[in-house]
């Protein structure tokens, strides 16, 4: 009985024990690659990483460099239509205006017109999530009790097609481009679709399902700043409005930044201007109807070309060379201490 009462305890030990299984998995015995970094190997890693960097940074800034782009700020030229615009009140009255600008050189090739917005903050927390992208894939789903709040419904309970903060302050200015030739003046023709990206327009955004949009959207009133329904967002073409129109699947795309630049138009290259816009006088015809003086914003009109690495922005090849530069630093820096460690072991040796 001793016997037992002895060996018990060291079974229920062995039982209780939280070693791992002897498994070569568990047990780390598994055959893995160690390599063994001599001084060789690391420098000329540093070094060609360094100088890898740097040649794809230089082609970067270079092509950068290379946009063609005029950008006008139309925030102080169009005063008298922002003062009017600063009452609420006169959200049904037309304000026009017109800026001219001169190209000296002509801009060959995809000629892109974008509008950019200063010191609007879309990356606040509040204002993102006030959507519904239900809505948006033309679901008939009940916007109360989303994020919209309080633009989803009016008093008397008539629903916002589209719901939510982000629709009901999409930029609505409408600005058309005219090249004056000789004493004639001739409207650039500008595509207002394609501009959206394939996925938008087919995957996260749908209108609901009907004969018509015009029934589709029944029942719902347009958001409170909006002088337009959805579905006549384009009268030219119809396929362009509701969810899948374009300029409104683009404000949907919310910046990161205080300041920022959306796509609005693609110059389309025809007749005068199938090489791209040739140099002269411009002007713009600008219809005021998104006001920035309450915030301290201000509005821009870019005419920007696209090159193999993108618009005019010099950020990611700055970036490179930044990334190089540090990398063939480090590598000259480790090079000295190991010539002056090497130095001491040789004189080490010696004595």
């Amino acid at each position: 009985m001793k016997n037992k009462t002895s060996v018990l305890p060291r079974e229920e030990e062995a039982q209780s024990s939280r070693c791992p299984d002897n498994s070569a998995f568990k047990q780390q015995r598994l055959p893995a690659w160690k390599p063994q970094l001599t001084i060789a190997s690391v420098l000329s890693s540093f070094f060609l990483t360094g100088a890898f960097c740097l040649i794809v940074g230089v082609c970067l800034v270079l092509s950068a460099n290379s946009v063609r782009e005029i950008q006008v700020d139309y925030s102080d030229k169009c005063s008298d239509c922002s003062k009017l615009r600063e009452n609420s009140s006169n959200w049904n009255k037309e304000c026009h205006c017109s800026i001219n600008f001169t190209l000296k050189e002509d801009i060959l090739g995809d000629v892109f017109m974008y509008y950019g917005l200063q010191n609007f903050y879309q990356n606040h927390r509040r204002y993102v999530k006030s959507r519904s992208d239900a809505q948006l894939l033309g679901r008939n789903v009940n916007i109360q009790g989303s994020y919209c709040a309080p633009f989803s419904a009016y008093r008397n309970g008539t629903p916002m097609a589209p719901c939510g903060a982000i629709a009901n302050s999409m930029f609505n200015d409408t600005i058309d481009l005219f090249y004056n030739y000789n004493s004639s003046v001739i409207q650039v023709p500008l595509l207002k679709t394609g501009n959206s990206w394939w996925t938008d327009k087919n995957v996260k955004f749908r209108n609901p399902e009907s004969y018509n949009l015009s029934s589709a959207f029944a029942g719902t009133a347009r958001p409170p700043y909006w002088q337009k329904p959805v579905y006549l967002l384009d009268k030219e073409d119809e396929r362009n409005n509701g969810y899948v129109n374009d300029d409104f699947i683009i404000w949907m795309r919310v910046s990161a930044f205080a300041t920022f630049r959306n796509l609005y138009r693609r110059v389309r290259r025809v007749r005068r201007f199938a090489e791209g816009l040739p140099a002269g006088n411009y002007t713009f015809h600008i219809s005021y109807n998104f006001p920035v003086t309450k915030f301290k914003g201000r509005k821009h009109v870019i005419l920007s070309t696209v090159v193999w690495s993108g618009g005019s922005n010099p950020f990611l090849g700055i970036a490179y060379l930044v990334s190089g530069t540090a990398a063939i630093l480090t590598g000259f820096v480790i090079t000295a201490i190991h010539l002056k460690l090497r130095k001491k072991k040789t004189y080490f040796q010696k004595q």
